[in-house]
């Protein structure tokens, strides 16, 4: 996280300046990064002056943090901020069994040798057996991929649609790649110049291979191919009022204009990864706009049976009415204007990092297009959708 802040500090010249707020967050913690966006600042170059904040809202987490610092901006209280995430799977926490943490801090109240040897003669070969981190909801006890192919079955999503979304997602940012796009978006960190998820050589006669991930029987639709990998990456923008952007010389690439959050009831109705469907038309509601309105769609392709699902919710003129209230279905999203640099599912999901990944991106997208209008959802676990609006 702090590799990409002293990044985005290098490239607006941000070097020992004072900003008005910080929003950063990661999903999977250690507890010594309890003040983690705080520290990462105080690595960063700005100044030690500048305030900063942890927010973690899932998958959405740097989305979320993007809006908070964006209405902050909007409201008047500050003049500039930084909204980001990071995740580092690779090297997640390890928790032990209760009666370790026990012996351990028993052990460290001690006053004595004696008194901080003595917990250690009730050791026993179990407290060793780690508890290894993981995405299963606790109120269903299934994984995201598990709820999520129950969320393919409902809707009739084929494996062959899922195949062919991930495809796109892997063409569509190779060619980001050897296009240039990601030039002076991405920060080298440890060697490490692009990301090394992605297949370029893929094929959809390659993703038909891949045995089922979740469900495995002869049922499943959902594989390694056609489901994002968790990975490690951090992201952040630069967002500020349009008066700071002119006095500090600043282009600006985009308009964060509006945002919103929805959350289902994944335990007893909705499929766990189904809230954009409603954030979307709820946000859609209040800028007075149709999916017609738009010129691009960055959808978190956190699996594609999940991206697949809430195309057709937004087609299903029954699921629009009974469930969004709307007289006439969303309509279709245009493939051609879908993620059309990539994906998650090709670049990988270090959960917290992907919101501000796809903002920076689409605000990029936009303005090399010399303006237009595009549309960000992003599903999260615990059944919660964060979606945005960017324009210029």
């Amino acid at each position: 996280m702090t590799a990409a802040l002293k990044g985005l500090v290098d490239k607006y010249a941000l070097q020992g300046m004072r900003l008005g707020d910080v929003s950063l967050g990661a999903v999977i913690m250690h507890s010594g990064d309890w003040n983690l966006a705080r520290e990462c600042v105080l690595g960063s170059g700005l100044s030690p002056e500048t305030p900063a904040f942890d927010l973690r809202r899932a998958c959405g987490t740097s989305l979320e943090a993007a809006i908070a610092i964006g209405n902050k901006i909007a409201v008047g209280q500050i003049d500039v901020g930084i909204a980001g995430g990071t995740d580092t799977i690779s090297d997640t926490p390890i928790v032990y069994p209760p009666e370790y943490q026990k012996t351990l801090l028993r052990s460290a109240r001690g006053r004595t040798l004696g008194q901080k040897l003595k917990p250690w003669l009730g050791l026993r070969p179990s407290f060793f057996k780690p508890a290894f981190p993981g995405v299963t909801e606790p109120r269903t006890g299934l994984s995201m991929g598990e709820s999520t192919e129950l969320t393919a079955k409902e809707w009739g999503i084929t494996r062959e649609d899922q195949d062919q979304l991930a495809f796109a997602s892997h063409k569509n940012a190779a060619k980001a790649y050897d296009d240039g796009f990601h030039q002076d978006l991405l920060v080298p960190f440890q060697g490490v110049e692009r990301d090394n998820n992605l297949r370029a050589d893929t094929t959809l006669e390659k993703l038909a291979t891949l045995k089922p991930a979740f469900d495995r029987s002869a049922t499943g639709t959902m594989t390694a191919g056609n489901s994002t990998p968790l990975t490690d990456g951090a992201g952040a923008v630069l967002l500020a009022s349009e008066e700071w952007a002119a006095q500090h010389n600043l282009p600006v690439q985009a308009y964060l204009t509006f945002g919103k959050v929805a959350a289902v009831d994944f335990v007893n109705r909705d499929g766990l990864l189904m809230a954009p469907a409603f954030s979307v038309s709820n946000m859609l509601k209040d800028a007075d706009k149709s999916f017609t309105d738009f010129d691009f769609f960055e959808i978190h392709e956190a699996f594609a049976a999940q991206v697949l699902a809430t195309l057709k919710a937004w087609e299903s003129a029954e699921f629009c009415r009974e469930r969004l209230g709307r007289d006439q279905p969303l309509g279709a999203v245009p493939r051609e204007k879908l993620n059309i640099r990539g994906g998650s599912l090709a670049m990988g999901h270090p959960f917290a990092a992907t919101g501000s990944r796809i903002i920076g991106g689409l605000a990029k997208i936009i303005d090399d297009a010399g303006g237009g209008r595009g549309l960000i959802s992003v599903c999260t676990g615990g059944g919660m959708g964060v979606t945005a609006i960017l324009e210029k």
